[in-house]
């Protein structure tokens, strides 16, 4: 019987449920200094997600030193230390094959920063209605409300 695998659309069930096994436990690895090198004791590293291949047999860990500084010795010494992370990693998980992993630097960060900045240039806040309304989030709602219906009527 033929498996009707995902090509390239959203991620499965089960592969966000291993996904979200092997970040927890990645992190708790990470947290309680497992390793003993030199850069990762002098950086404290986030783990904000892991993206699992269909086949469940790759997990592309995604890393951030806090701070965002050395972001290449940390990635480097984490490589290093890859195969006693696995080994780890699946003794925490149960599933029927360890998967192999690599580490990449999360850039969602960055992202959401080049949005910020984005969002702060006089073009764009020029383009939206003032903010009227210091209260509460009902208050805001009118308010914004308000500003799309004197849009509308200037249109």
């Amino acid at each position: 019987m033929s498996r009707n695998h995902q090509k390239g659309g959203d991620p499965s069930h089960r592969m966000l449920r291993i996904a979200e096994l092997v970040r927890h436990a990645m992190s708790e690895l990470l947290s309680r200094g497992a390793l003993n090198d030199p850069v990762l004791d002098q950086h404290v590293v986030t783990v904000p997600r892991v993206r699992m291949s269909p086949d469940l047999k790759l997990a592309t860990i995604y890393v951030m030193p806090l701070g965002g500084g050395d972001r290449e010795k940390v990635l480097a010494a984490l490589s290093t230390h890859a195969k006693y992370l696995r080994g780890e990693v699946a003794r925490r998980i149960n599933t029927k094959f360890s998967p192999d992993i690599r580490f990449r630097i999360d850039d969602s960060f960055d992202n959401a920063d080049a949005i910020d900045q984005l969002l702060n240039m006089p073009q764009v806040k020029r383009d939206l209605p003032p903010r009227r309304f210091d209260g509460d989030q009902e208050d805001q709602q009118e308010g914004l409300q308000e500003g799309l219906k004197e849009d509308d009527n200037k249109a």
